[in-house]
């Protein structure tokens, strides 16, 4: 027997009313299905698929998440696969499909999209109580967190080009329109800057809003209170955070994969951020 649900894009599936055999292309969601009590069901698996360590030790590793072995996926029979608008490439989830095979892609920009993620997701590989459940921390998380004032401003690289390159060196910052950005947000982190803030317009030549660049001066010139590095995609070390030794702003790294990876870990993401937020207030205040 199979019903019908649809993904975050509002693509419509027909999956079993209990799916039985899932892959997973996305990290994140491989530890969200595990979360759930699922990972005996998943019988593949992205070469990055690494959290928790061993869960997935009998699931196929089908490649990465910008180039998974499709005709590898279409010989283990899935009855789901899941997927991401932004990690995942729109040819091989189109390829997928041609095969005959459901796919479930999900798109989350902000915080709130994960919780409602979570219970379409949750519906659609058949656990609708723990899914909710996670939906319901995670709003509580977000609304304890608002109630905490004030707000500091954040910048927050995830990618830099090289010291080799000295002045021409380029930073690559959250932008707006992400997920991490949004975490931030709501524990009390604005991050910037904005190409307007810099140039007064959009710069097509610095990229895409989502993921600006700028050199250091450009970053320095809005002052920020605080400099957050974390540890994925770029592993930022201590000799990063030495570049800003001369700003006012308090440097501190972060845990990457709390930052990007939305799921079980976000609630404690959300505390842990909050915390940190109030620990740099009292810092300025001294």
């Amino acid at each position: 027997m199979t019903r019908t649900v649809h993904d975050d894009l509002g693509t419509q599936l027909r999956v079993p009313e209990t799916p039985s055999r899932l892959v997973s292309l996305v990290p994140n969601l491989s530890e969200v299905l595990w979360w759930w009590h699922l990972a005996d069901r998943i019988v593949g698996v992205t070469d990055y698929c690494v959290a928790p360590p061993r869960a997935f030790d009998h699931a196929l590793r089908v490649r990465g998440t910008k180039n998974p072995d499709v005709a590898a996926i279409e010989a283990l029979g899935p009855d789901l696969v899941v997927a991401n608008e932004e990690e995942n490439r729109p040819i091989d989830v189109e390829r997928l499909r041609e095969a005959g095979i459901a796919v479930y892609v999900t798109k989350v920009r902000t915080v709130a999209d994960a919780a409602d993620t979570f219970v379409g997701l949750g519906e659609a590989v058949g656990v609708d109580a723990p899914a909710k459940q996670l939906s319901a921390e995670l709003r509580r998380a977000v609304e304890g967190a608002a109630r905490r004032g004030p707000r500091l401003r954040a910048v927050c690289p995830i990618w830099r080009d090289g010291a080799a390159k000295g002045d021409s060196e380029t930073w690559w910052v959250l932008g707006q329109d992400t997920y991490a950005a949004d975490l931030l947000r709501v524990t009390g982190f604005d991050v910037g800057p904005t190409p307007e803030e810099v140039h007064g317009r959009d710069d097509p030549d610095r990229g895409e809003d989502r993921y600006p660049r700028y050199r250091l001066a450009e970053l320095a010139g809005i002052d920020p209170d605080a400099v957050l590095l974390p540890d994925e995609p770029y592993r930022f070390t201590r000799e990063d955070a030495k570049t800003f030794a001369s700003w006012r702003a308090a440097v501190r790294h972060l845990d990457g994969a709390a930052l990007v990876w939305w799921g079980p870990r976000t609630p404690t993401a959300i505390g842990d951020l909050d915390r940190l937020r109030r620990g740099l207030m009292r810092r300025r205040r001294r």
